[in-house]
């Protein structure tokens, strides 16, 4: 026999850990080791002493970490430490919290950028001045006297009124874009060819754009554009100052004061002052020195707080309303960066703003829209990024009295629309909600003439969906809404409106409120499919249902839920909405259902989904699509009603065919069912249950074919065979079996991983390991031949094309032995429950081991082949490898009793160790396991074999 007799139940204990009784107060690994801090003076590394008091007995291990350290571990000293800075940083956030005013909550102007750009533009064409430069004043000589320098500087200033600039007509608004840009451009440039002067000049040139309004609608997103360039000029000329303030390469601390700035410092920057301080044009010279007014630091401690007022007064000099909002929309935004906390001066610049907005309505504001033909609603839209920019700064901390100082001045400028708005979105939600009624008040009084009534429902709705209302008004605030909504002719008005009021209404109300709200938007937006043309809003009014009913029973009771999403015809949308209500019930359906209103809605989103697959869809988005119908799939259960379990699943292959991550979850939740009903029978099937577990294996053995990967089809094969087999299933389980031995020969050579092409052999070699530990309980069939299972796999193997450089089909036949020394035992090393396996099925019949030991035969003559091939084509490390592996797979399996299977474990460990390609480390530790084996009484011919195996170095 070339198998030895295995006993695996002395082996495990053998193999078991061994046990120590403890007794109570003994040391213990897992005990802990309290570190008490030592007072001894440290002395050195090996003379430290330690103190430690542990739950340890007096002679247990000194705690490592405790040796090195005066008793105080790293750990220890870090946590003091932490504390330390901790404390520290804490006294330091304070003290910052008193000095800084502006924390993340505030949103700042580069969020309002990018919306106010889109949103204002224009198809008319615009102009713009460029500065073309000047000559004069190049050739000074580093000997020029400094009036010389300082009158030249004077002439180039001059330049800018002698028609040094060239204007650009006709020029669309993305020309107009790429001009500024390049004005930008122009000025870093300058800037760091130290040219100065011409720096100002261009940061002036530009502000005068600001004045000009001939192209109306396009202002707003002229003064951002405008305003970058004088952001970029502020920053440039206070990081100027700055580092002349640099004293022997030291910066000036964060807080610094201007006692702390040398005295070049300082005159450089009154200088800047004063060139700003001479320009004749009010705009631009109001500009320019807001975008410098942080430079005030380097001068005076109160320099910031005095010219923001002088500022302010400035702006009544502007008389174009449009150009004067946006001028204190600016200086708030200065304001907010330098001096957050003089709130005084931002409230006074509304004010101001307040006393003059009836200039809106002034003969010239009306002539020049005549001119330009903009209507006065579109016209006071222009004032609203402003206005509101100046309320958000105003309204920030802003105690809840300021509110209502806000709302009485807009009673006396008579409920202003446009002022209403603003207010409402900038000031904290809490505070609209609170006053919510009030509000509505003020809103009913407004004139719609300027300003729709429906913008602001629109804005308090917003509050709403952020803060509650009081209780007892909450259903007079919808229906007064509403009625105002629900009125609206314009579809696209009516839904932006509509889309809002849905949290409140789904916030604060039932299923019958909302049912009512989705059956207004269907009456209102089907029409001339008006739909088609509000897909967003519909897609956010969804969302938002779906974000507040987490009981789907309920949100799918809702009459008017699935007429709305009727009205998502694009399909891409469709799609879109399918996948979202598809990720809310897998996120919030805690258990499995079987909620017949839940599963057929669910079966049709999930349906809509599939039918959106194409030969054109991406995989990622296959993938996503899957992964929620089986979501779906795994969350419905019918209990105890596995007929009713497997028919779903039945119907589910047959919606959802196109998807192979589905299909492999319905073979993967079958299987599990079949277990299932195993679990209740407790083993001992009846007629019934018998019969339908067959219909599950059927149901996996038609389905399994239908899958393109090839790797999934053989796993697939082999759990399910699996779970025949646990089912005594026998005939069942020999056919899955049979159908993966048969597909081993279409595996291909390269596999796609990731989008990367992979040799496919090692996932091969994984899967027939995985098979051969099958095959070990798997009976043989009466009317086949002994192991007919292996002896078919074997014929597979040999005919496979293997990669030339590869040893893996002998690394196989290596775990055919293991599976053939297993099959002779008398006692296999584990059973399937109520399954004769062949050691029950033989008995240790000696025709059986023949069989055996022929295929053992057959193999090692296989193995000894390859090796002499190798030897052969000169390839000695992996023949040295096999050798070695080969040996092992003899010492653990074989009977070594046997003098010729001894024979060829010696040849074999000389081979490996042949040509010094060895592993000497692994060669030792064989050995010893050896030695150590052959003390054992049953194993005492291994001392002979230890004797025989010499130990060869590398030289």
């Amino acid at each position: 026999m070339h198998s030895r007799e295995r006993d695996y139940s002395e082996e495990l204990e053998s193999c078991s850990l061994e046990k120590i009784p403890v007794e109570f107060g003994d040391y213990h690994p897992l005990k802990t080791i309290t570190v008490t801090e030592s007072k001894t003076k440290k002395l050195g590394r090996k003379e430290s002493t330690s103190s430690t008091s542990s739950s340890c007995s007096s002679n247990s291990v000194a705690d490592p970490l405790s040796s090195v350290l005066d008793g105080t571990d790293p750990l220890s000293l870090f946590a003091a430490t932490a504390e330390t800075v901790a404390a520290t940083t804490e006294v330091s956030r304070k003290k910052r919290d008193q000095e800084e005013y502006i924390g993340s909550d505030f949103e700042p102007w580069s969020s309002k950028r990018g919306e106010i750009l889109a949103r204002y533009t224009t198809t008319e064409k615009l102009s713009i001045n460029l500065f073309m430069g000047s000559d004069r004043g190049k050739t000074t000589t580093p000997g020029s006297a400094v009036s010389e320098k300082v009158r030249t500087r004077l002439e180039e200033l001059d330049d800018l009124e002698e028609g040094s600039q060239k204007e650009l007509l006709n020029l669309t608004q993305q020309d107009y874009i790429s001009r500024i840009e390049e004005l930008n451009q122009s000025l870093k440039d300058a800037w760091a060819s130290d040219q100065k002067v011409k720096a100002l000049k261009i940061v002036i040139q530009c502000s005068k754009l600001l004045s000009d309004t001939s192209v109306i609608k396009f202002y707003p997103s002229k003064f951002v554009l405008i305003t970058d360039i004088l952001d970029t000029f502020g920053k440039l000329v206070y990081e100027r100052i700055l580092s002349m303030c640099m004293d022997n390469k030291t910066a000036l601390p964060a807080n610094f004061t201007p006692d702390n700035v040398n005295d070049t410092a300082k005159e450089t920057c009154l200088n800047w002052f004063y060139k700003i301080a001479s320009i004749r044009e009010l705009v631009p010279r109001f500009y320019v020195e807001a975008a410098i007014l942080k430079c005030n630091k380097y001068l005076s401690k109160t320099g910031i707080s005095e010219s923001l007022p002088r500022l302010t007064s400035m702006i009544k000099g502007i008389g174009d309303p449009l150009v004067s909002v946006y001028a204190r929309a600016y200086l708030c935004r200065v304001g907010m960066e330098v001096a957050p906390h003089i709130k005084e001066n931002l409230n006074q610049n509304f004010f101001d703003f307040l006393l003059t907005f009836k200039q809106i309505h002034s003969d010239t504001v009306q002539n020049q829209l005549a001119v330009q033909a903009v209507e006065i609603p579109i016209y006071l839209t222009l004032y609203s990024p402003a206005i509101d920019w100046m309320l958000r700064c105003i309204a920030y901390r802003a105690p809840d009295s300021l509110l209502t100082e806000m709302m009485e001045r807009c009673k006396k400028l008579g409920n202003n629309a446009l002022l209403l708005n603003s207010v409402m979105s900038a000031f904290r939600a809490e505070f609209i909600a609170a006053r919510s009624m009030s509000f509505i008040g003020m809103i009913k009084e407004c004139d719609e003439a300027g300003f729709p009534k429906h913008l602001l429902f629109r804005s308090l709705g917003l509050n709403l969906a952020l803060a509650d209302p009081p209780e007892n008004d909450r259903l007079q605030i919808l229906n007064e809404a509403w009625k105002v909504i629900t009125k609206l002719k314009v579809p696209e008005d009516y839904i932006n409106c509509a889309e809002v009021w849905v949290e409140y209404t789904c916030r604060h109300f039932t299923k019958r409120e909302v049912n009512t709200i989705l059956a207004d938007v269907i009456k209102h937006m089907t029409p001339d499919r008006a739909f088609e043309e509000a897909y967003p809003q519909l897609q956010s009014v969804i969302t938002k249902v779906i974000a507040h009913f987490h009981d789907f029973s309920v949100l799918f009771s809702v009459e008017k839920f699935l007429p709305f999403m009727d009205m998502f015809q694009k399909e891409s949308v469709r799609v879109e909405v399918c996948k979202c209500i598809m990720e809310a019930f897998i996120k919030h359906q805690q258990e499995v259902t079987k909620d017949p209103v839940i599963l057929n809605a669910l079966l049709h989103v999930c349906k809509t989904m599939h039918d959106s697959v194409n030969a054109l869809s991406l995989e990622d988005e296959k993938r996503t699509l899957a992964h929620l119908i089986n979501g779906f799939i795994r969350l419905v259960s019918f209990g105890r009603d596995f007929e009713q379990q497997l028919s779903f699943y039945v119907e589910a292959r047959a919606l959802f065919c196109n998807l192979e991550p589905v299909l492999v979850q319905l073979i993967h939740s079958v299987n599990l069912l079949a277990m299932e009903t195993k679990k209740v029978m407790k083993g001992n099937h009846s007629r019934k249950t018998a019969s339908f577990v067959r219909a599950c294996v059927a149901f996996c053995f038609i389905t399994i074919p239908s899958l393109t990967s090839i790797f999934t089809r053989l796993n697939l094969y082999l759990h399910s065979g699996q779970v025949a087999l646990a089912n005594q299933c026998l005939s069942q389980a020999d056919a899955f079996f049979r159908a993966a031995v048969s597909l081993v020969p279409e595996v291909p050579k390269t596999i796609n991983i990731d989008g990367k092409m992979r040799s496919s052999e090692a996932f091969l070699l994984e899967f027939l390991s995985n098979l051969f530990s099958t095959l070990l309980v798997v009976p043989d069939h009466p009317e086949q031949g002994v192991l007919f299972l292996v002896r078919g796999l074997l014929n597979v193997i040999e005919n496979y094309t293997w990669e030339d450089n590869s040893d893996d089909k002998v690394r196989i036949y290596t775990s055919v032995l293991h599976l053939l020394a297993a099959l002779s035992q008398e006692s296999y090393l584990y059973h399937i429950d109520k399954v004769d396996s062949n050691d029950n099925l033989y008995g240790g019949d000696t025709k059986f081991l023949a069989e055996i030991n022929k295929l053992c035969d057959t193999l090692i003559g296989q193995i000894l082949e390859h090796l002499k091939v190798l030897g052969k084509e000169k390839t000695l490390k992996r023949q040295s490898s096999l050798a070695l592996l080969f040996f092992n797979t003899i010492l653990a399996h074989g009977d070594l009793r046997n003098n010729k299977l001894n024979q060829l474990a010696v040849n074999l460990w000389n081979l490996a160790q042949k040509h010094g390609y060895a592993d000497t480390k692994t060669m030792v530790k064989t050995l010893e396991y050896i030695k150590k084996r052959s003390k054992q009484s049953d194993s005492s011919h291994l001392g002979d074999l230890a004797n025989r195996l010499p130990l060869q170095s590398r030289t």
